[in-house]
Protein backbone atom coordinates (compact mmCIF):
# COMPACT_ATOMS: atom_id res chain seq x y z
CA UNK A 1 0.00 0.00 0.00
CA UNK A 2 1.26 3.53 -0.74
CA UNK A 3 0.43 6.93 0.68
CA UNK A 4 0.98 10.57 -0.42
CA UNK A 5 1.74 13.35 2.06
CA UNK A 6 1.61 16.95 0.84
CA UNK A 7 3.72 18.86 3.37
CA UNK A 8 4.52 21.84 1.14
CA UNK A 9 4.35 25.06 3.12
CA UNK A 10 4.52 23.33 6.49
CA UNK A 11 7.24 24.36 8.90
CA UNK A 12 9.73 22.13 10.66
CA UNK A 13 9.16 19.50 12.04
CA UNK A 14 5.73 18.83 10.49
CA UNK A 15 6.96 17.25 7.21
CA UNK A 16 8.99 14.69 9.17
CA UNK A 17 6.17 14.04 11.65
CA UNK A 18 3.64 13.48 8.87
CA UNK A 19 6.06 11.27 6.91
CA UNK A 20 6.73 9.14 9.97
CA UNK A 21 3.00 8.70 10.63
CA UNK A 22 2.42 7.73 7.00
CA UNK A 23 5.17 5.07 7.23
CA UNK A 24 3.24 3.49 10.09
CA UNK A 25 0.34 2.93 7.69
CA UNK A 26 2.00 2.27 4.32
CA UNK A 27 5.00 0.47 2.81
CA UNK A 28 5.66 3.28 0.33
CA UNK A 29 5.22 6.99 1.02
CA UNK A 30 5.63 10.00 -1.25
CA UNK A 31 6.27 13.19 0.71
CA UNK A 32 6.02 16.51 -1.13
CA UNK A 33 7.86 19.43 0.48
CA UNK A 34 8.59 22.99 -0.59
CA UNK A 35 12.33 23.30 -0.04
CA UNK A 36 15.57 21.31 -0.01
CA UNK A 37 15.98 21.65 3.77
CA UNK A 38 12.67 19.90 4.42
CA UNK A 39 13.52 17.28 1.78
CA UNK A 40 16.84 16.55 3.50
CA UNK A 41 15.11 16.24 6.89
CA UNK A 42 12.59 13.71 5.54
CA UNK A 43 15.35 11.87 3.68
CA UNK A 44 17.49 11.60 6.82
CA UNK A 45 14.54 10.30 8.85
CA UNK A 46 13.83 7.66 6.20
CA UNK A 47 17.45 6.53 6.09
CA UNK A 48 17.60 6.31 9.89
CA UNK A 49 14.56 4.05 9.80
CA UNK A 50 16.11 1.72 7.23
CA UNK A 51 13.96 2.81 4.30
CA UNK A 52 15.03 3.11 0.68
CA UNK A 53 14.97 6.86 -0.08
CA UNK A 54 14.95 8.86 -3.31
CA UNK A 55 14.65 12.66 -3.61
CA UNK A 56 13.36 14.25 -6.79
CA UNK A 57 13.24 17.99 -7.56
CA UNK A 58 10.21 19.16 -9.55
CA UNK A 59 8.92 22.63 -10.45
CA UNK A 60 6.31 22.49 -7.66
CA UNK A 61 8.67 21.29 -4.93
CA UNK A 62 10.74 18.34 -3.79
CA UNK A 63 9.36 14.81 -3.80
CA UNK A 64 10.81 12.36 -1.29
CA UNK A 65 10.04 8.70 -2.01
CA UNK A 66 10.27 6.42 1.04
CA UNK A 67 10.04 2.66 0.68
CA UNK A 68 10.40 -0.08 3.25
CA UNK A 69 13.21 -2.44 2.32
CA UNK A 70 12.69 -6.18 2.16
CA UNK A 71 15.89 -7.11 4.01
CA UNK A 72 14.56 -6.52 7.50
CA UNK A 73 14.09 -2.78 7.02
CA UNK A 74 10.99 -2.32 9.09
CA UNK A 75 11.24 1.45 9.32
CA UNK A 76 11.12 1.06 13.09
CA UNK A 77 13.46 2.57 15.64
CA UNK A 78 14.10 0.63 18.86
CA UNK A 79 13.00 2.37 22.03
CA UNK A 80 15.98 3.84 23.87
CA UNK A 81 13.94 4.53 27.04
CA UNK A 82 15.78 7.81 27.34
CA UNK A 83 15.55 10.29 30.17
CA UNK A 84 15.26 13.87 28.96
CA UNK A 85 16.50 16.77 31.10
CA UNK A 86 15.10 20.26 30.47
CA UNK A 87 16.89 22.98 32.40
CA UNK A 88 15.41 26.04 30.71
CA UNK A 89 12.12 27.30 29.32
CA UNK A 90 13.98 28.00 26.07
CA UNK A 91 16.23 25.94 23.83
CA UNK A 92 19.79 26.98 23.10
CA UNK A 93 21.55 30.24 23.83
CA UNK A 94 21.01 33.60 22.20
CA UNK A 95 17.65 35.10 21.31
CA UNK A 96 15.20 34.29 24.13
CA UNK A 97 12.09 34.46 21.94
CA UNK A 98 13.64 32.06 19.42
CA UNK A 99 14.65 29.73 22.26
CA UNK A 100 11.09 29.59 23.56
CA UNK A 101 9.76 28.95 20.04
CA UNK A 102 12.25 26.11 19.58
CA UNK A 103 11.30 24.57 22.93
CA UNK A 104 7.60 24.64 22.03
CA UNK A 105 8.35 22.99 18.70
CA UNK A 106 10.60 20.40 20.37
CA UNK A 107 8.02 19.41 22.97
CA UNK A 108 5.26 19.23 20.36
CA UNK A 109 7.49 16.97 18.27
CA UNK A 110 8.12 14.66 21.25
CA UNK A 111 4.38 14.00 21.38
CA UNK A 112 4.43 12.92 17.75
CA UNK A 113 7.37 10.52 18.06
CA UNK A 114 6.53 6.82 18.11
CA UNK A 115 8.72 6.30 21.19
CA UNK A 116 8.82 9.25 23.58
CA UNK A 117 11.34 9.39 26.42
CA UNK A 118 10.70 7.38 29.58
CA UNK A 119 11.01 10.45 31.82
CA UNK A 120 11.34 14.19 31.45
CA UNK A 121 13.01 16.04 34.31
CA UNK A 122 12.50 19.80 34.60
CA UNK A 123 14.73 22.02 36.71
CA UNK A 124 15.88 25.65 36.94
CA UNK A 125 13.68 27.75 34.60
CA UNK A 126 12.58 24.53 32.86
CA UNK A 127 9.98 24.10 35.63
CA UNK A 128 8.15 27.13 34.18
CA UNK A 129 7.03 24.85 31.34
CA UNK A 130 5.00 22.72 33.79
CA UNK A 131 2.96 25.43 35.48
CA UNK A 132 -0.21 27.41 34.95
CA UNK A 133 0.05 29.70 31.92
CA UNK A 134 2.68 27.63 30.09
CA UNK A 135 2.17 27.45 26.33
CA UNK A 136 3.23 23.78 26.25
CA UNK A 137 0.84 22.32 28.83
CA UNK A 138 -1.25 20.47 26.23
CA UNK A 139 1.85 18.81 24.79
CA UNK A 140 3.15 17.88 28.24
CA UNK A 141 -0.26 16.46 29.21
CA UNK A 142 -0.23 14.43 25.98
CA UNK A 143 3.22 13.06 26.86
CA UNK A 144 2.02 12.20 30.35
CA UNK A 145 -0.98 10.47 28.79
CA UNK A 146 1.43 8.28 26.82
CA UNK A 147 3.06 7.13 30.04
CA UNK A 148 5.96 9.58 30.19
CA UNK A 149 6.88 10.43 33.78
CA UNK A 150 7.26 14.19 34.26
CA UNK A 151 9.31 15.33 37.27
CA UNK A 152 9.55 18.99 38.31
CA UNK A 153 12.25 20.05 40.77
CA UNK A 154 10.55 21.09 44.00
CA UNK A 155 13.38 23.42 45.01
CA UNK A 156 13.12 25.19 41.65
CA UNK A 157 9.34 25.51 41.83
CA UNK A 158 9.72 26.95 45.34
CA UNK A 159 12.44 29.38 44.27
CA UNK A 160 10.16 30.84 41.57
CA UNK A 161 7.07 30.74 43.83
CA UNK A 162 5.36 28.26 41.51
CA UNK A 163 4.70 25.17 43.67
CA UNK A 164 0.97 25.87 43.85
CA UNK A 165 0.77 26.43 40.09
CA UNK A 166 2.07 23.04 38.92
CA UNK A 167 -0.35 21.77 36.24
CA UNK A 168 1.38 18.68 34.86
CA UNK A 169 3.75 16.08 36.25
CA UNK A 170 4.67 15.93 39.90
CA UNK A 171 7.00 17.65 42.32
CA UNK A 172 10.27 15.80 42.71
CA UNK A 173 13.41 16.16 44.80
CA UNK A 174 17.14 16.15 44.12
CA UNK A 175 17.59 12.61 45.46
CA UNK A 176 15.03 11.20 43.03
CA UNK A 177 16.39 13.35 40.19
CA UNK A 178 19.99 12.25 40.85
CA UNK A 179 18.90 8.62 41.00
CA UNK A 180 16.97 8.95 37.72
CA UNK A 181 19.93 10.62 36.00
CA UNK A 182 22.48 8.07 37.18
CA UNK A 183 20.34 5.06 36.30
CA UNK A 184 19.23 6.29 32.86
CA UNK A 185 20.30 4.02 29.99
CA UNK A 186 20.36 7.12 27.80
CA UNK A 187 20.42 10.71 29.05
CA UNK A 188 19.58 13.72 26.86
CA UNK A 189 20.06 17.25 28.14
CA UNK A 190 18.23 20.09 26.38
Amino acid sequence: MSKVVDARGLSCPQPVVLARKALEEADEVLVMVGDMGAAQNVKRMGEQLGCEVKVEERPDGFYVHLKRTKEGGTCDVPSPQAVLVISSDGMGRGEEELGRLLMRSFLHTLVELPEPPKRVIFFNTGVKLTVEGSEVLDDLKALEGRGVELLACGTCLGYFGLKEKLMVGRVSNMYEIAEALLSAPKLIVV
